[in-house]
């Protein structure tokens, strides 16, 4: 039984949009995902951190959904990236699910999971510096800090994994409002995606004001899936 962690699938069957036109480490890629994402078991769970396809609704979703479906195994926990334009609401997603056997997959959503006596808290997170310009930006960023507050507090004193879409923190920026949530819920390991290509050269990783920090995107990892614990 084993925890595995993995952003930025991007997949492209309800979309016509693939990463291959990217060239590099996405030529290929939705073969590198399935022969890469085998080692994960039925009893194992995995995070998805968001960005998981370019579908724009749920209909248009269901073929990316049904390639996760067969391809990872096990109990499969989501969160939304910037691109899941195909996200709805729980109950929406709830009812898609079970009208097409997708029964494994779970929202991280203003709540938590239990692994292994660890609380998995997350959510999509936000790029504040990018878009200050606007009442409703802003709105969206607070948003998010409360989300991310209902997940860590739903988790009461169990030790805390946070999941992200957004890296809370690179080189030359600092989204303190996360990080200080991270500190005062005693945050002790912080995984994020998003960053792809030249970006990676941006990634902080490793220990940092007593949270483990690690990036996840797909591409970073070479299409191999990062194994928590």
């Amino acid at each position: 039984m084993a925890l595995y962690a993995i952003g930025d699938l991007h997949l492209c069957l309800g979309a016509p949009k693939p990463m291959d036109i990217f060239g590099g480490a996405w030529v290929g890629y939705m073969d590198k995902l399935r022969e890469r994402i085998s080692v994960i078991g039925p009893e194992d769970t995995t995070v998805l951190l968001g960005d998981l396809s370019w579908a724009l609704d749920l209909e248009s979703a269901a073929a990316d959904f049904d390639w996760m479906n067969r391809h990872i195994p096990g109990k499969k926990i989501i969160l939304k990236g910037n691109h899941d334009y195909w996200w709805s609401t729980a109950a929406k997603f709830q009812k898609f699910c079970l009208e097409h056997g997708f029964e494994d997959f779970h929202l991280l959503n203003n709540n938590c999971y239990e692994y292994e006596g660890w609380a998995l808290c997350g959510t999509r997170g936000w790029f504040f510096e990018e878009d200050r310009s606007g009442a409703h930006d802003e709105k969206v960023f607070k948003r998010e800090l409360i989300r991310l507050e209902t997940s860590l507090k739903a988790a009461g004193e169990k030790p805390k994994m946070v999941f992200l879409h957004y890296p809370p923190r690179y080189k030359g920026y600092l989204c303190g409002e996360i990080l200080e949530l991270l500190s005062k819920y005693q945050v002790r390991r912080c995984f994020y995606g998003h960053l792809h290509g030249g970006s990676h050269k941006l990634a902080v990783e490793g220990p940092w004001d007593g949270v483990d920090f690690r990036l996840v995107a797909a591409d970073y990892l070479d299409f191999r899936p990062y194994k928590v614990i």
